[in-house]
C-alpha cells in the first residue's frame, strides 16, 4: 500500500510538470552527503566538472535523515555519512554496495562561543560548563540521531558533565543549525566540528575536546544499491583522489 501511494504521488507530480527532482537534475548523478561537507564537496564538484564530466547534484543534509531518505526510495547515486553507524544502518537492509564502502575523512570537535563573546576554556574531566552556561544555552545537534550531536553527547559524558549540562541543551536539526543558535547569539556556546566553525567569523572556538573523550569522528561512502553504474563509480574515484584530498584538508579535514 505504501508503495502505491507513493507511485500515485509521483504519477501526479508527473502530471502537473513538478518531478521529484528538478528537471535540470533528471539523469544526472545525485550525491546525498552530510552537512558539514557542504563547501569541500562542492569546492570538488566545481573540480569534477573541469574535467568535462556532468557536475553531481548535491543534497545536503543530516546524515541520519539522509540515510531514511534513502531508506525510502531517495535516488541517491552516493551516500556520505558523517559517521559509520548511518552507513551501517544502511549496509543492514542491503542499500548500499558493500565493496565500494570506504571511510576517507576524519574531523575534530570544538566547543564556540559567539564572536563578540569569546572565552578560553581547558576541556578536561568535570570541568565546569555548566557555571559557565548558568542559565544560558548550549546548542548541540540532535543526539538522538545526528552524528555531530552523537559525538557532543559522548564528549560531555566521558568527561562526567552531561547530567550538569543537559537541561541546557537546545538541538539542531544538523551541526549547521546547531552552530546557527551560536552565530545569531541565541545560545551562549554549542558543540560543533573543527571544519564548520572555521567557516565563520560570528564564532569563536573556546576550547578542543580531547580525541580520547568521543568516538574517532569517520566519514564513510558508499554507491547506493541499484546506482553502481560508470557516472557513481568515476566520482568515487575522484572522491578518493589527490585532488579532491587537497581540498579537503583546505577545509581542515584529516585525510585517511
Amino acid at each position: 500500500m505504501r508503495w502505491f501511494i507513493v507511485c500515485v504521488v509521483v504519477g501526479l507530480c508527473i502530471a502537473i510538470g513538478a518531478s521529484p527532482l528538478r528537471a535540470q537534475e533528471a539523469g544526472k548523478l545525485i550525491v546525498f552527503a552530510a552537512s558539514s561537507l557542504t563547501e569541500a564537496l562542492t569546492d570538488v564538484g566545481n573540480a569534477y566538472a573541469k574535467t568535462g564530466k556532468p557536475k553531481p547534484v548535491f543534497s545536503f543534509a543530516a546524515s541520519s535523515a539522509l540515510a531514511r531518505q534513502i531508506e525510502n526510495g531517495a535516488p541517491a547515486g552516493l551516500f556520505v555519512s558523517a559517521d559509520e553507524e548511518w552507513m551501517d544502518y544502511l549496509d543492514q537492509r542491503k542499500l548500499i554496495v558493500p565493496t565500494s564502502r570506504t571511510s576517507f575523512l576524519g574531523n575534530t570537535l570544538v566547543l564556540i562561543t559567539p564572536a563578540d563573546r569569546p572565552l578560553n576554556i581547558a576541556i578536561t574531566m568535570g570541568f565546569e560548563l555548566k557555571r559557565t552556561l548558568g542559565t544560558s544555552k548550549l546548542a548541540i545537534a540532535d543526539p538522538t540521531g545526528v552524528p555531530a550531536g552523537r559525538y557532543a553527547k559522548a564528549a560531555l559524558e566521558s568527561l562526567g558533565i552531561w547530567q550538569s549540562v543537559q537541561d541546557n541543551v537546545v538541538r539542531g536539526d544538523n551541526v549547521r543549525s546547531a552552530m546557527a543558535f551560536v552565530e545569531r547569539g541565541e545560545a551562549m556556546a554549542g558543540i560543533v566540528y573543527g571544519t564548520d566553525a572555521a567557516l565563520t567569523k560570528k564564532v569563536a572556538v573556546a576550547g578542543t575536546f580531547p580525541a580520547s573523550s568521543y568516538p574517532t569522528i569517520s566519514y564513510p561512502l558508499a554507491i547506493v544499491t541499484g546506482h553502481d553504474g560508470a557516472a557513481e563509480r568515476a566520482f568515487r574515484d575522484f572522491l578518493l583522489g589527490d585532488e579532491a584530498k587537497a581540498i579537503y584538508l583546505k577545509y581542515g579535514f584529516s585525510v585517511r
